[in-house]
């Protein structure tokens, strides 16, 4: 069985696509290991790849105060993306590159054994929900894959541009809430009130 040491040491090595000639770090997740619930976005941008860590831009900051609100975060949550290196000017990552990378990503839940899996934006959960998800009509619904309980959030970034997705993206969080405490091994971990 592989361990997460072993995993992200392999990872910062990879050479499985082209995107590992301009990364400056590898990002390979961020949280604790035995997480109940793990945030997937698409791939790591300019200060992610800067830092080697996901989610630290902008996007990264309304997501931590996003997930503040219901007590989550990265202390009690895992948080990575499909892709570990940057596509270059931030474009979404090829299907290739996805393809390339998704074995990481898999070991990565198959170690973690998350109960809930949460999407964030479009390009997520089309690979990991389903090829034709559409994020502006399925955003904040569940489905069940393998006895792990997926949704998919707006990207932090589309958030940004788009002040008009928020209300939504608060019901879907409020959601996404109370379905942590309906699943979670252990509700104390999760400041929820």
């Amino acid at each position: 069985m592989m361990t997460w040491e072993t995993l992200e040491q392999v990872c910062r090595g990879c050479g499985r696509c082209a995107l590992g000639e301009t990364r400056t770090n590898t990002v390979f997740g961020v949280g604790p290991v035995d997480a109940e619930v793990m945030f997937i976005g698409e791939g790591p941008g300019q200060q992610e790849d800067l830092r080697g860590e996901p989610f630290v831009g902008p996007a990264g900051q309304l997501l931590d105060d996003m997930l503040s609100i219901i007590g989550l975060g990265r202390h009690n949550c895992y948080i990575t993306n499909i892709v570990k290196c940057r596509p270059p000017g931030n474009r979404d990552p090829l299907a290739t590159e996805q393809d390339a990378c998704i074995p990481y990503l898999r070991w990565q839940t198959k170690l973690l054994r998350p109960k809930i899996i949460v999407c964030l934006g479009r390009i997520a959960a089309m690979r990991l929900i389903r090829e034709d998800f559409k994020i502006s009509r399925e955003h904040g619904q569940w489905f069940d894959k393998g006895g792990i309980a997926f949704t998919a959030l707006y990207h932090p970034s589309a958030l940004l541009r788009d002040l008009t997705k928020r209300p939504d993206t608060f019901r879907d969080l409020k959601r996404l809430r109370a379905k942590v405490l309906a699943v979670a091994v252990d509700p104390s971990r999760y400041d929820i009130r």
